[in-house]
């Protein structure tokens, strides 16, 4: 069985570990600037890869002809695609014996799209799951192979669930990699009619509001955490919000309700317990810290 696997996040990490044995080529995204000092970063399947021992390339654009060139010499059962951050064409597609295999964060037909996972967080939902399926040309919309579902806990964030969910794409690659590769495998039709969407993160959208009902802003750090990450804007400045809790005590919005045990910031209904933050241009701190730093009293305004 040889398998070219298609990954950039940490996503696809552990299904690499899992299957490397079977990986004769990782695919991922090119080195970028990243950090203070705009150093070139590989990506975690890159690094993975380098320690396995595994090929890797890093086409700018995978539909280059010479790319899907080098991928047809490669003569693969299957690529294995979860989280690369590109769309694949035809060409590429078709550069395998059986094609593409997505591992995508969703029970699919709902949150097709670049940030399945983010999606349902910020929309409460109390599952989730990872579908393997068969690529085609569509974005997110081929046949589904099998789906693994599970419960969503009331505080976990992106981060956590990610995690998580790695592993359940991990299970579900090894469990049928083998039938992938000898074409006995399912393939059941997506119902368009019940397709949900999941646009990727704009930083615009990683804003709290605490106008609106703490409960909905909550779920909002939660689907942005640990990245991009949440923040407010205060009369103090951009605070990026690290940790934070929702909590039942109300008051005006913006208004300090509470400074112990934690902070506690008043939305139109409810509050957010402020526990671990970060000021502009400074490095993170308790929530507690930061408030006793700009003298905040218990009646007092973030917002004026």
């Amino acid at each position: 069985m040889k398998i070219v696997l298609f990954g950039t996040g940490t996503f696809a990490v552990p299904a690499l570990e899992r299957l490397g044995a079977h990986i004769s080529l990782v695919v991922t995204q090119p080195d970028r600037p990243s950090g203070r000092h705009m150093r070139l970063q590989l990506s975690p399947v890159k690094l993975k890869a380098i320690e396995l021992g595994i090929e890797v390339e890093a086409p700018e654009r995978s539909r280059a002809p010479e790319f899907v060139e080098r991928l047809q010499r490669e003569q693969a059962d299957f690529l294995l695609v979860a989280s690369y951050g590109q769309i694949l064409s035809e060409a590429v597609l078709n550069g395998a014996h059986r094609g593409g295999i997505n591992l995508h964060g969703s029970i699919l037909p709902k949150y097709r799209g670049a940030a399945p996972i983010q999606r349902c967080l910020e929309n409460s939902d109390a599952e989730t799951g990872v579908t393997l399926m068969q690529m085609d040309r569509g974005m997110d919309t081929g046949d589904i192979i099998e789906t693994a579902r599970t419960p969503i806990g009331p505080d976990e964030t992106y981060g956590e669930l990610q995690d998580r969910l790695a592993i359940l794409a991990a299970d579900l690659a090894e469990t049928w990699s083998e039938r992938i590769a000898q074409d006995d495998y399912p393939r059941t039709p997506q119902n368009s009619t019940e397709a949900t969407l999941a646009p990727k993160i704009d930083r615009a959208e990683t804003e709290l509001t605490l106008t609106r009902d703490a409960t909905n802003e909550y779920n909002r750090f939660r689907a942005f955490t640990p990245s991009p990450a949440a923040f407010l804007s205060t009369r103090f400045g951009r605070l990026k919000l690290r940790q934070i809790r929702h909590s039942d005590l109300a008051g005006t919005p913006g208004a300090i309700v509470a400074l112990n045990p934690n902070v506690v910031v008043a939305c139109t209904a409810g509050g957010l317990q402020l526990i671990e933050v970060q000021p502009e241009g400074k490095r993170q701190m308790e929530g507690r810290a930061w408030a006793n730093g700009v003298r905040l009293r218990i009646g007092d305004n973030l917002l004026a």
